[in-house]
């Protein structure tokens, strides 16, 4: 998801390592924190596999800045990777979220629309984090307060969602 962030950021424009990490950081917040020990040889990679140009320009001190865009071939990857996203980029939320904040950039709504469906399709399954036997337990099955909390939050929330995913379907 860290490739599909740093994709995602470029295409909306030029930008040097630092600003690029304090999107990032935004985007995914205290859940997926990103180190420099992450990014940077994450941009190497696509520096070499020409997904990503690098260009210095003086910095406002003497150290040089390097400046990164998306290349075409760095396009072309963000779309298939928004086109294509699937298992853990649909099931995680973190990821999911990470999709939907670029998916705008995907030119045809039939693409969009793919995603969003098996997101909604993904929500529409039973689900619980807790089990009793075989059987799911819900928020009503438990005595234990903290356990029935994240049930009942995660119930609310995945409501929620499938509600806004109809709707954009709709």
């Amino acid at each position: 998801m860290l490739e599909l962030a740093i994709l995602g950021f470029l295409a909306e424009g030029p930008m040097h390592g630092y600003q690029l990490r304090h999107r990032i950081a935004r985007l995914s917040g205290h859940a997926r924190p990103v180190s420099d020990g992450s990014l940077y040889p994450a941009i190497n990679r696509m520096v070499k596999a020409e997904l990503l140009a690098r260009r210095t320009e003086p910095g406002a001190s003497a150290a040089q800045r390097h400046v990164l865009s998306l290349t075409a071939a760095g396009h072309s990857e963000l779309l298939r990777r928004l086109r294509d996203a699937d298992g853990l980029e649909i099931t995680d939320s973190t990821r999911f979220f990470t999709v939907l904040a670029f998916l705008s950039h995907l030119p045809d709504t039939a693409d969009q629309r793919a995603v969003l469906r098996r997101r909604l399709d993904f929500l529409e399954q039973p689900a619980s984090f807790f089990h009793d036997g075989e059987r799911l337990q819900r928020a009503e099955d438990t005595d234990d307060p903290y356990r029935r909390g994240m049930l009942t939050i995660a119930r609310a929330t995945s409501r929620a969602e499938r509600s806004w995913l109809q709707e954009m379907l709709a």
